[in-house]
């Protein structure tokens, strides 16, 4: 067994940690950030997964933060983070991670789609743990350790497709993308029913004046990636389509 960490939101909460404030007066404040702080909060989190999974062979999944495939879908991906700086020490600690531990990164991916890829590539069906707090690694058959609330949980294929059918419809305001306009949790379970399908989604789009096509965009900016969505030989993404 192994795990498959979250390493961007590990990496966040880490140089987060490291940051001071300083006061110099005259209404003058600065950051500074001790990276072997950070380094040292990593460890200490790495740690935490290890004893609290009983595992301790890992892999830190990473970002690309140079570019991001969804914004080749909808220009406007996740555009209202723009101006959201990273902590100070990020990149220095990414740096530091890549040097001293496994890592898997890839273009144009985030770090859950790197966990989806991995966590449903054959030979790995079984024998990994994701851990991360993004709820959107629900949308990813498998075993998922939330750390923040120790909550542990196995997520059939069936639950795994239902959650993408929900983003799809719900959207996320977070990162950038509308979904069905006016639907919320409760709705999408509604329009969903007992016998979830991706037919369902569709209907209720082109029922509120919507294309097909703009159901398919929205759900392929909700979707993980699994291995099914990745060509490994050429480090590409397919496009998730309904069957």
């Amino acid at each position: 067994m192994f795990l498959l960490i979250d390493a961007d939101i590990t990496m966040f909460k880490s140089v987060v940690a490291a940051e001071e404030e300083y006061d110099w007066g005259n209404d003058i404040f600065t950051l500074l950030a001790d990276v072997k702080v950070a380094k040292d909060v990593f460890k200490q989190q790495l740690e935490h997964y290890q004893n609290e999974l009983k595992i301790d062979d890992f892999i830190c999944c990473l970002s690309d933060h140079t570019s991001n495939f969804r914004k080749d879908i909808e220009p406007t991906y996740k555009s209202n983070r723009k101006k959201t700086r990273k902590p100070v020490g990020y990149r220095a600690l990414c740096d530091w991670i890549e040097e001293n531990y496994k890592t898997y990164r890839q273009p144009k991916l985030e770090a859950d789609d790197c966990l989806g890829i991995l966590a449903t590539k054959p030979e790995n069906v079984g024998q990994c743990v994701m851990v991360s707090m993004d709820k959107d690694l629900k949308t990813i058959p498998g075993r998922l350790f939330r750390p923040d609330n120790s909550e542990r949980l196995t997520i059939t294929e069936e639950e795994a497709d239902k959650f993408f059918y929900i983003q799809a419809l719900t959207g996320d305001s977070v990162d950038g993308y509308p979904g069905l306009k006016g639907c919320g949790p409760k709705t999408a379970e509604k329009i969903l029913g007992s016998r979830p399908d991706w037919s369902l989604v569709e209907s209720a789009y082109v029922k509120n004046g919507y294309t097909v096509e703009d159901a398919i965009t929205q759900a392929r900016l909700a979707r993980i990636l699994r291995w099914s969505d990745w060509d490994a030989d050429k480090a590409t993404v397919q496009l998730w389509k309904p069957n």
